[in-house]
């Protein structure tokens, strides 16, 4: 379980990233959900031990995070949205590098550790491919890769996915999910599907706070029979939003379409649709209170 309670950030430029956050994280998969820009990056980098707040608490299964962070870090797999690699070096030779100072001595012990990871991220036929010559997708997969050795017990990922094609983020999605199986795992992401997919509990985040904490689908569902649709001509999206809670604007097949937040029906061409998580988390971030 990871515990955080009451924790405050501002920068030295009086940017106030993180404003009394509260999370209980059990384990499985938990999606920090947010905008580019909500403070996301500086709460993992806090709980990830690279900075402090200036004030609350974080514990991880009794580790009291900001008095014994070296005992933490002994746990801890983390793969942040920017990491650089040595273009140079092939990823086996790097993955046992890295075991050797996590302290997995024994040459023989060290080459199966490093066969079974590559094998676990499907990067096996291409370890002695030099980490420069890899793709995005393989890339974020060596990431992975280097995040769990030691066996971690929490596991966090920021942006994971970003700018990966379809076929290798379905390949991360499933690699993350079977990582949830046995460990507390973080994903970090501004894209809601990746949430929707992988998630079994989330919190929306903006501002430097939890907007609101929950099941993935029991929040899609409190929007029921609230969302409303409606195609218009694109000169119309302006005054649609003054007179309208408009959640999304997003084109259909060449035209304008406007989903709608409203507690009553709405007529004049509007439609009912089945909410999803996505019109959830636009109405939970343009808020100033949760539902």
């Amino acid at each position: 379980m990871l515990s955080i309670k009451n924790l405050n950030k501002t920068y030295p430029n009086g940017t106030k990233a993180l404003n009394n956050v509260n999370l209980e994280i059990s384990k499985g998969m938990f999606g920090l959900l947010g905008p580019n820009g909500a403070g996301k990056s500086t709460l993992i980098r806090t709980i990830s031990t690279l900075q402090v707040a200036d004030s609350g608490t974080i514990e991880f299964d009794g580790i009291d995070v900001f008095s014994h962070p070296e005992e933490l870090r002994k746990v801890l797999g983390y793969l942040p949205q920017d990491f650089g690699v040595y273009p140079k070096v092939s990823a086996e030779m790097m993955l046992n590098h890295i075991a050797k100072i996590k302290g997995i001595h024994t040459t023989s012990d060290r080459k199966a550790y490093v066969a079974d990871l590559l094998n676990k991220v499907n990067l096996y036929k291409f370890r002695k491919r030099n980490l420069g010559d890899y793709s995005g997708g393989m890339r974020q997969r060596f990431g992975i890769a280097q995040a769990l050795i030691g066996n971690p017990k929490l596991i966090i990922v920021d942006e994971p996915t970003a700018g990966l094609d379809p076929l290798e983020r379905n390949r991360f999605h499933n690699l993350l999910s079977e990582l949830g199986e046995d460990a507390v795992v973080i994903l970090s992401t501004h894209i809601v599907d990746d949430v929707v997919n992988l998630c079994t509990n989330m919190a929306v985040f903006n501002e430097g706070s939890v907007v609101v904490q929950g099941h993935p689908q029991e929040l899609s569902n409190s929007l029921n029979g609230k969302v409303f649709r409606k195609s218009i001509d694109k000169s119309e999206v302006e005054k649609y939003q003054s007179e309208y809670a408009v959640l999304s604007t997003y084109l259909r097949s060449g035209n304008m379409n406007i989903n709608v937040f409203s507690d009553a029906p709405l007529v004049g061409g509007f439609e009912p649709v089945n909410n999803d998580l996505e019109d959830f988390y636009f109405y939970s971030i343009n808020q100033p209170q949760t539902v």
